[in-house]
């Protein structure tokens, strides 16, 4: 397999097999620490339980025929002495204590008793604690050859021809600590190079499996990624929700579902482009048939026609040049909306005093044609919050619309209404109307409508341009038109509060 289609590089690899081996580590150390601490006190609670009475035998064999102090009041070393001796042969690990009623060791074997030596006590607290509850509690005393650490211990009280203290029996004493310790630290190099050798093992066969699952996701993803890469479009990865790496599978479908809707866009405006491009071929291709045709007549036959021919001749030349110059304005202006160059500069202003403009401004192109052009509602002074000569061009191309296909003596009225956070805007004609097959289609870019009962007229830019406008003020614009009837073209724009 090439590096190409491998799922994981090695420096995935190496990452996550030295994770692993780290965490088996620290798992394997752990569990050492902790066995080896909690089995040490499951060995001293049932050592103190097991040698609970120790204290109480002592005194019970020792003291009843010979007394732990002489008549003087000192203690009596020799049966100390004999005491330990009998007691060590057995464990050696133990260290027999004299105490006095308040803690002070008296006498000890194992301690130096000489006149410089200093005096020595332990706690009573634990010792107390411990007689109390027969030994049955795990309790922890002083080691009074080791002052600041604890032992387990035995102990117990006696009171003997007036004299009162306590026997205090260390049970893990020096001797004990020595072994112990030796002891200890070969059971973990033991126990450690076991452990290590079963962390390897587990490793490695935890960490194959573990790889394994956790990058199967990940090897689904990348397969598909890969199909993406190789042409497969369709390619997704399915169910994301349910990846153990939802966000990464969500993020790739909707990469995928952008790059496709681009490419679709781009092969639709490629499409567009190229209907553009024949259909601007056409348009120009007659208004420029003609304005040649004419001025190749008018340098033919300059002589042989009459003056009311050559002002005929130079009027139609002047109308196919305005035609002309109409649509390279259509066409400059439609391109840079489609193309997303213009940004809407959005201000309140009054819709109202724009309608009565425009009303002015096409009042004697409708009176030439016997069209009654009126404004409803001119008394209510209707302000709303869009761009201003956006709007205008928007209202001028549907009026110009409107009158275009309205016959003589026919009616254009421009309605304002205000409608709770909005003005609706109504351009309504008695034109001849709109196919119904053709409505869905009026907006396009060069759709036409042509019936027998009008000729085709414009270029099929006007609509098209004002759907970009509205689009451009988040609104939408819908026609209602029935055949013979007239069009109603109506669109909606926020009322500005004043």
């Amino acid at each position: 397999m090439s590096n190409q289609q491998k799922t994981l590089t090695p420096r995935l690899v190496k990452k996550l097999w030295l994770v692993f081996v780290f965490l088996i580590l620290l798992m394997g150390v752990s569990y050492i620490v902790i066995t080896g601490y909690f089995a040490n006190k499951y060995y001293q609670e049932t050592t103190q339980r097991l040698n609970a009475e120790l204290a109480n035998h002592v005194i019970e064999e020792k003291f009843q025929s010979a007394s732990p102090f002489l008549e003087d009041g000192s203690v009596n070393k020799a049966l100390f002495g004999d005491l330990m001796h009998d007691m060590m042969a057995v464990n050696r690990g133990i260290e027999v204590y004299l105490l006095n009623k308040t803690g002070q060791i008296l006498y000890s074997v194992v301690l130096d008793h000489g006149d410089n030596a200093p005096e020595q006590s332990v706690s009573l607290a634990p010792i107390t604690s411990f007689i109390q509850n027969d030994g049955k509690d795990f309790v922890l005393g002083d080691d009074p050859r080791n002052p600041g650490e604890q032992k387990i211990f035995s102990a117990a009280q006696f009171n003997i021809d007036g004299r009162e203290g306590y026997i205090y029996i260390v049970l893990e004493g020096v001797e004990f600590q020595l072994v112990s310790s030796n002891l200890l630290g070969q059971y973990f190099a033991k126990l450690g190079i076991r452990a290590v050798i079963l962390t390897t093992f587990f490793t490695a066969l935890v960490g194959l499996l573990s790889i394994w699952f956790l990058t199967k996701n990940l090897r689904l993803i990348t397969g598909t990624i890969r199909r993406f890469q190789e042409g497969d479009l369709e390619a997704r990865v399915e169910n994301p929700e349910k990846s153990d790496i939802e966000v990464f599978a969500k993020s790739f479908n909707d990469m995928a579902d952008t790059i496709v809707g681009n490419l679709d866009k781009m092969k639709s405006v490629d499409l567009l482009r190229r209907e553009l491009i024949a259909n601007v071929s056409h348009d120009l291709r007659t208004p420029l048939a003609v304005l040649k045709g004419y001025i190749e007549t008018l340098q033919m036959k300059r002589d042989s026609l009459t003056e009311n021919e050559k002002q005929e001749y130079l009027k139609i030349t002047h109308g196919n040049v305005n035609k002309l110059s109409k649509l390279i304005d259509q066409l400059f202006e439609y391109s840079k909306l489609e193309a997303e160059q213009v940004t809407p500069i959005k201000e309140p202003f009054s819709i109202t005093e724009l309608s009565h403009d425009l009303i002015a401004k096409f009042k004697v192109l409708a009176d030439q044609k016997k069209i009654d052009l009126h404004l409803e509602n001119p008394k209510e002074n209707s302000m709303v919050f869009a761009d201003v000569s956006l709007v205008e061009r928007a209202l001028q191309n549907l009026i110009e619309n409107a009158l275009k296909y309205t016959p003589a003596n026919g009616k254009v009225t421009l309605s304002i209404q205000r409608k709770d956070k909005n003005v609706e805007i109504n351009i309504t004609d008695t034109g001849n109307g709109i196919p119904i097959n053709e409505q869905p289609f009026i907006f396009d870019r060069y759709k036409q409508v042509v019936n027998k009962d009008t000729k085709k007229q414009g270029y099929g830019l006007g609509l098209a341009i004002v759907k970009k406008i509205m689009d451009l003020h988040d609104t939408t614009i819908t026609v209602l038109s029935k055949p013979r009837e007239g069009s109603s073209f109506i669109f909606n724009l926020p009322a500005y509060q004043i």
